[in-house]
């Protein structure tokens, strides 16, 4: 009898353990915090992927911190931050990419996991930090889908490519921008477009305005061209070339601008009712660079598992003839 009740009441106490044990494994979990820097809060894509990352927080159960690091004084700020909060890893995409031995050295005297996102960081002699988890997007390949939608729209349209000038809007201080620009010149180049026709633009921001007096400059030295083209960084870049080279009479039927992001800006391009040079945008999805890379945080966080060393997006190429399909099948709702 005594023995019938001393198994009972262990049977009880295992069951009790094992309940408090799945009570206790619960908690942490409800307790994994993790952040996630962007270095311009303001922008719609990092707007859009803070989204998609407070999606995962939903579905897995985690806290995410959002915060805006526009300079390296606020990057280290924000990471002291996360560790008063008692946060347990973060996802950046640092304002400048050379901040990278500070971010790292940051990260691993807080004990926060790291994981970067859109912009690698590089060590002092410039080559990327391979040791920290990324998730970038495909630059080079994003521009060589740039160069070659614009040539094959040169060759729809019949024009011949002696008489095209092409404005290559540049900013090589973000190797992202380098290699975009420089996939977009070598597709057009194997394209058979001539080298010599392609004129660099250098921009002293990432922004229309900027872009707008680059490009103003590469149309004044060369009045030569019946045709011109364009490409850049992002949205931004071909629309101020676009904006530039209507101001000298060049409009849809004599201009072909792409871009890349699928901005607002560039959307609002479609919806006009007339075409404008602005002929297409390469679209690229926050979703995977918001809500997978925050998945995959909180799997390394809880189970150990660190994210892949490396991994790519691409993107698909939207006019105004098929934006809204492009815009469906990347995840992205309906503008």
């Amino acid at each position: 009898m005594q023995r019938r009740i001393f198994l009972t009441l262990m049977a009880a106490a295992v069951t009790a353990s094992a309940a408090l044990g799945g009570a206790s494994i619960a908690q942490a979990a409800d307790q994994v915090k993790i952040g996630f820097l962007v270095k311009q809060p303001e922008e719609p894509w990092f707007q859009d992927e803070w989204k998609f990352a407070e999606i995962a927080a939903k579905e897995k159960g985690f806290t995410l911190v959002k915060i805006g690091a526009p300079s390296g004084e606020k990057v280290m700020s924000a990471i002291d931050n996360l560790a008063a909060q008692k946060a347990q890893g973060f996802i950046i995409c640092t304002p400048d990419v050379k901040l990278g031995p500070g971010i790292v050295a940051k990260a691993k005297a807080d004990n926060l996991k790291l994981m970067t996102v859109d912009d690698r960081l590089v060590d002092g002699s410039g080559k990327p930090i391979e040791s920290v988890p990324h998730m970038g997007i495909s630059a080079y390949n994003i521009g060589k889908q740039v160069g070659e939608g614009i040539a094959a729209e040169i060759k729809k349209r019949g024009w011949d490519m002696k008489d095209v000038g092409a404005i290559d809007v540049t900013y090589e201080q973000l190797p992202t921008a380098h290699d975009r620009t420089t996939g977009a010149t070598d597709a057009l180049v194997a394209a058979g477009f001539p080298k010599a026709n392609i004129i660099a633009a250098p921009q002293a921001k990432t922004d229309t305005e900027n872009a707008f007096n680059a490009a103003n400059i590469a149309l004044t030295k060369n009045p030569q061209y019946k045709h011109w083209v364009a490409y850049g960084l992002n949205d931004e870049a071909v629309l101020g070339a676009v904006r530039a080279a209507e101001g000298r009479g060049f409009k849809a039927d004599n201009m072909v601008g792409i871009g890349i992001g699928g901005a607002d800006s560039a959307l609002n391009e479609f919806k006009k009712p007339e075409p404008t040079g602005f002929f297409g945008t390469v679209i690229i999805s926050p979703k995977r660079h918001g809500e997978e890379t925050s998945a995959l945080m909180y799997t390394w966080i809880t189970q150990g598992k660190e994210p892949p060393k490396l991994t790519l997006t691409s993107g698909m190429l939207a006019t105004r003839d098929n934006v809204s399909q492009v815009r469906e099948q990347m995840g992205l709702a309906a503008k």
